[in-house]
This record gives C-alpha cells, sequence and structure tokens, in this order.
C-alpha cells in the first residue's frame, strides 16, 4: 500500500522572502543557500540510498507556485509510490492536479486536502539526488 516516508519540505508565503532567510540565517544559523532555500540532509534506512532531503523554502506572498492564493504553505511529503498515493486520495474524494512531474531527483504529483490547501508529493528517485524548487527571485 502506499504510503508516506517523510516529509520532503514545506514551503511558504513571506512579505520578504530573502530578509526572512537572512534573519533566521544570522540569528539561528539557518544554512541558507542561493535564493534563499535551505536543504536538509539525512540518514533514511527506508529510502534506497539512504539519504533523504528535507527544503525549507519562502517564497513571495504573491506566488502562483502555493495556489490557491488564500493558502500561506504547502507541504512536501515524501511517498514510496506516487500513483498509489493520489489514487488513494481520489478515491477519497480529493481533487487532484492532472500534472505529473517527472525529473531525474523524483516523480512530483498534487492534491487538494480536505480543508483547501495545496500537498505536494514527491517520490524520490533512487538514482539522483532531490533538487529543491527555485524560489521565485526578490523584487527589485
Amino acid at each position: 500500500m502506499a504510503r508516506i516516508t517523510g516529509i520532503g519540505g514545506v514551503f511558504f508565503k513571506a512579505d520578504d522572502p530573502q530578509a526572512l532567510a537572512a534573519s533566521y540565517r544570522d540569528t539561528l544559523g539557518l544554512p541558507i543557500e542561493d535564493g534563499g532555500a535551505v536543504m536538509f540532509a539525512w540518514s533514511d534506512g527506508l529510502q534506497p540510498g539512504g539519504t533523504g532531503h528535507t527544503v525549507w523554502g519562502p517564497f513571495k506572498a504573491d506566488t502562483r507556485y502555493l495556489d490557491p492564493p488564500t493558502i500561506p504553505f504547502m507541504v512536501n511529503f515524501r511517498v514510496d509510490d506516487l500513483d498509489g498515493m493520489l489514487e488513494r486520495r481520489r478515491d477519497a474524494g480529493a481533487e487532484i492536479d492532472d500534472k505529473i512531474e517527472d525529473h531525474p531527483y523524483g516523480r512530483f504529483g498534487w492534491f487538494m486536502g480536505p480543508e483547501g490547501n495545496r500537498v505536494k508529493l514527491c517520490e524520490p528517485s533512487t538514482d539522483a539526488p532531490y533538487e529543491a524548487p527555485e524560489p521565485e527571485p526578490a523584487e527589485s
């Protein structure tokens, strides 16, 4: 049976993502990467290859990546069977996004949760490391 194996990322809206990331870097020691995101690597006994990643990623407040616009965040769950998980959600009455993204580092799908939250699912590749989505550049 398809199941969640971890949290692949937490993405959220911020009025000034770069300033927020800098504040967390300066006061908490968060290792901010180019673009303002952080990718935490960890050991994963359930994942082939033994490693996993969790992304912390602030986006501009007007981003369309986290639609619907009224929702301030999106959780990305790692799953062992993307197609099976989407089918289980569909059978439970969830609205499933028809778009599936295939990348060398994994397959991605989305659905709307029971309270209208957009949820991202990632079935990581066993052959390539995960790459965080690029936060949108700050307006000049």
